[in-house]
């Protein structure tokens, strides 16, 4: 079983950077897609960022596309999204998420971690 726990949030000003994390642990190998997912207050859970884990191949929703990069570190089985230029509405809960497809819907992923939050002050 694949735990996922996510790190890193906190309190920004508007421009500022953060760099969340996301340390995996079990059954990590069998999962081929690692994605970051945020949810705002009253809003749905939406699609952040995704990198596949053999190729490292990502993708982004446009709205962080040139502020955001997700990585991996292969040794550490840890995701990080490094985050620039953060905005009032990049405020959400972050979550890490693991799954089996390229996918950009909550379904796509089977297991997730406990979130962290960020906060982007104006």
């Amino acid at each position: 079983q694949v735990r996922l726990v996510e790190s890193g949030g906190g309190l920004v000003q508007a421009g500022g950077s953060l760099r969340l994390s996301c340390a995996a642990s079990g059954a990590i190998f069998s999962w081929p897609v690692m994605g970051w997912f945020r949810q705002a207050p009253g809003k749905e859970r939406e699609f952040v960022a995704r990198i596949r884990r053999t190729d490292l191949v990502t993708y982004y929703t446009d709205s962080v596309k040139g502020r955001f990069t997700i990585s991996r570190d292969s040794a550490k089985d840890t995701v990080y999204m490094q985050m620039n230029s953060l905005k009032s509405e990049d405020t959400a809960v972050y979550y890490c998420a693991a799954g089996f497809v390229d996918g950009t819907t909550v379904s796509n992923y089977a297991t997730w971690g406990q979130g962290t939050q960020v906060t982007v002050s104006s």
